[in-house]
């Protein structure tokens, strides 16, 4: 029921035909360098999940400043459209 010997060389041999030595070639290399990305940002997701990156704790408040608290009055106040 499965691909035998002969039936994969065949379509080997098709492919082979159909993009060419080189085509093949540069198709192998870039499927290898795809491969080898993915498996290597497996392995750093792995890293992180067993040592998260430091979170540096926040210091204080937020700033203020002396322009933002003089327009929150103007913003709040109701237009003069009526509903």
């Amino acid at each position: 029921m499965g691909i035998g010997m002969r039936e994969l060389v065949v379509i080997l041999l098709v492919v082979l035909l159909v993009f060419g030595a080189k085509k093949l070639r540069t198709i192998g290399s870039d499927l290898g360098a795809a491969v080898r990305g993915f498996k290597k940002s497996m392995s750093d997701g792995e890293d992180e999940e067993l040592n998260p990156p430091r979170r540096i704790p926040p210091q204080g408040t937020d700033a203020e400043f002396a322009e933002a608290r003089k327009a929150a009055p103007e913003t709040s106040q109701k237009s003069d459209r009526s509903v």
